[in-house]
């Protein structure tokens, strides 16, 4: 039976995200400790612009450091450069892929349901478990704030394309990474379609009012390693936690970010 809790998923505390530190060690995870620059940080800030875009009232808005300090992170991550051909999965005209391109030099798609059907320009339309490019087309790629909204099987199909997607050396980063002590998915019972949305039966189900999204999953250990780790192929992860991230702001919560690599030519690594 369906497990249902009237409230949001709670945030964890220094506890529990203990706990979760402590769970990820013991199955075997590559965790590395990652302290953030500030310096650097603001001055990745200064040169992006934001005041450019209309995105979050041009840098001025509510939670707009946690979603610069996102961009930085993956772009620290990806350790992007001339030579990358970036994806920007599940875009919703963020400014990111803009971005990457004038810091970086690095050619920038930006991926995501609400675009055409297809490939038009840099923008790719569909779905992002099946998107209608070659094998190895990208050398990086990151889902910023989107993966949890992957639904049903989307994330372990999205995870199996990234194999086939990424180049040899390609990197994918997906921040943040929402982890919890039990498998949960929000949800906004206003946002769901008309007939209702089936749901992972083995999730608890948190019923967060007003929240204006339809779905938020929360890993537990043993769901990441049979819907992400399990799905991987021949990729590589590791799963950065985040030390300092209020001293960019209070408002700050990325916590976790996963990196996944694509061995080199004559380096795979994998078991």
């Amino acid at each position: 039976m369906v497990k249902i809790v009237p409230s949001l998923v709670p945030i964890p505390d220094i506890d529990v995200h203990q706990r979760i530190v402590k769970d990820l060690r013991a199955a075997g995870f590559n965790l590395i400790s990652f302290r953030i620059n500030k310096l650097d940080y603001e001055a990745y800030i200064r040169r992006a612009n934001y005041d450019q875009y209309d995105y979050y009232e041009y840098g001025s808005g509510q939670n707009f450091a946690e979603k610069s300090l996102e961009h930085y992170m993956a772009a620290k991550l990806l350790h992007l450069n001339i030579q990358d051909i970036y994806i920007d999965i599940a875009n919703s005209n963020s400014p990111t892929p803009q971005i990457y391109n004038q810091l970086f030099g690095c050619k920038s798609y930006r991926q995501d349901l609400i675009f055409p059907e297809g490939v038009n320009g840099f923008t790719i339309g569909g779905d992002a478990s099946k998107m209608p490019i070659s094998d190895e087309f990208a050398s990086a790629m990151a889902l910023h704030c989107s993966f949890e909204h992957f639904e049903k099987d989307a994330d372990i199909r999205f995870i199996q394309e990234a194999s086939r997607v990424l180049k040899p050396g390609g990197r994918l980063c997906i921040l943040p990474l929402y982890l919890h002590t039990e498998y949960a998915i929000q949800t906004d019972l206003a946002e769901l379609p008309k007939g209702g949305f089936t749901f992972d039966d083995d999730a608890t189900i948190y019923i967060a009012t007003s929240w204006k999204s339809r779905h938020g999953r929360f890993y537990d250990v043993s769901h990441l390693i049979s819907r992400v780790r399990n799905n991987l192929r021949k990729l590589n992860m590791s799963i950065y936690n985040i030390d300092n991230e209020k001293e960019i702001d209070e408002t700050c919560y990325l916590k976790f970010a996963m990196l996944i690599e694509k061995p080199k030519l004559g380096h795979d690594t994998s078991a």
